[in-house]
């Protein structure tokens, strides 16, 4: 049995309340799954630590995320904290973190629970695919960078490189492996989704991802323009399995299929490396909601599931995966066989209920 330690980073906002509502559910299954061994550190990050003492992360909290088994973060920044530059804090805190834990791929799950609310009127098989965006380099490698011209012309740079873009592909391809497939027919599958028509960078993108491709013959490879991914995403979302594209691509794209699926109150993240996992929900902060104990903190939970499975996968502890689905399940179950729902998703249950309601489903 191997013990692990992740790092806390509660952030800003309502981001501390989900936090602690995703402790309530972790305690829970470390104390009813046995072999389930989790130590947790909690730091200070984000922007009401900048406002106090003038740093978003501080050395020795990076220390410690680098030396930690895994992190988990909640929500970060304040609309009204920024930086002399008069941008927001955490732009500059989560592009840092990220090249420094080198966590080249994020992954965006975009799935349909039951119970959970859809503005599709058919939803076919199901929704159940998710969205890879290459996290180091493409637009946002221009992230404190560009040229400005006088006050007439600004540019950014997108960068591809063949390492960046061959570790995007074959994590997607190794993710592929271990999902059940399309909901539609149950087929493998990776798409390349890109403006290769257009854009040399994007073109190279897609070459390296078709040579990778090669190396994975039982997963079906396509490749599919951005604009026309947009549109059949919400035509028909159950004919895609695991899609790939360039960071900037990814963050639009991602945001369409949480759209699909509840909200971004549903949506978990995670972005991987070759040695760190970095979790964090995909909603903001949400000032305005902080300290009412109403904020949705599923997919703060979600990250951790997604967390669990990652630990379990990369070192070989099937505790950790067993334990992933087990709280997976258990939020599911809540979605499809109750009605206590935060109001995001139309109900009147607490932060801290929902929390006690995942626990006491484990």
């Amino acid at each position: 049995m191997t013990s692990f330690r992740i790092a806390l980073l509660p952030g800003d906002g309502i981001g501390p309340e989900c936090m602690d509502a995703t402790r309530i559910v972790l305690d829970a299954m470390v104390s009813k799954i046995p072999g389930l061994d989790l130590t947790f550190a909690s730091h200070r990050a984000g922007a009401e630590l900048y406002r106090d003492t003038g740093e978003t992360l501080p050395a020795a909290v990076l220390e410690d995320c680098l030396d930690a088994d895994a992190v988990l973060l909640s929500a970060i920044g304040l609309p009204d904290v920024r930086q002399p530059d008069g941008t927001e804090v955490q732009p500059t805190m989560m592009v840092g973190l990220r090249r420094a834990l080198q966590v080249h791929s994020a992954v965006r799950p975009v799935k349909l629970y039951a119970g959970a609310p859809c503005v599709l009127k058919d939803t076919g098989p199901g929704i159940d695919f998710i969205v890879i965006r290459e996290n180091l380099e493409g637009l946002f490698a221009s992230f404190g960078g560009g040229a400005k011209v006088g006050n007439e012309v600004v540019t950014d740079t997108m960068v591809v490189t063949r390492k960046g873009t061959s570790l995007v592909s074959d994590f997607a391809f190794r993710l592929a492996q271990r999902r059940k497939g399309r909901t539609v027919d149950g087929k493998k599958m990776v798409t390349c989704v890109d403006k290769a028509n257009v854009f040399r960078s994007m073109a190279f993108f897609r070459e390296v991802f078709f040579d990778i491709a090669k190396r994975y013959p039982d997963i079906d490879s396509n490749a599919v323009y951005v604009d026309a991914m947009s549109l059949y995403m919400v035509q028909n979302p159950w004919d895609f399995d695991v899609l790939v594209m360039e960071n900037q691509f990814g963050d639009i794209l991602s945001d369409l299929g949480a759209g699909l699926v509840g909200g971004l109150g549903l949506g978990p993240s995670a972005e991987i490396g070759e040695d760190h996992g970095l979790f964090q929900p995909s909603h903001g902060t949400a000032p305005q909601l902080a300290g009412k104990n109403v904020a949705n903190p599923l997919a703060t939970i979600l990250s951790a599931a997604m967390m669990l499975d990652w630990l379990g996968d990369k070192h070989n502890e099937s505790v950790c995966v067993e334990a992933a689905v087990t709280l997976e399940n258990s939020v599911a179950k809540l979605l499809s066989d109750s009605d206590i729902r935060t109001p995001d998703l139309g109900g009147k249950a607490t932060t801290t209920e929902i929390a006690q309601a995942v626990a006491d489903g484990i």
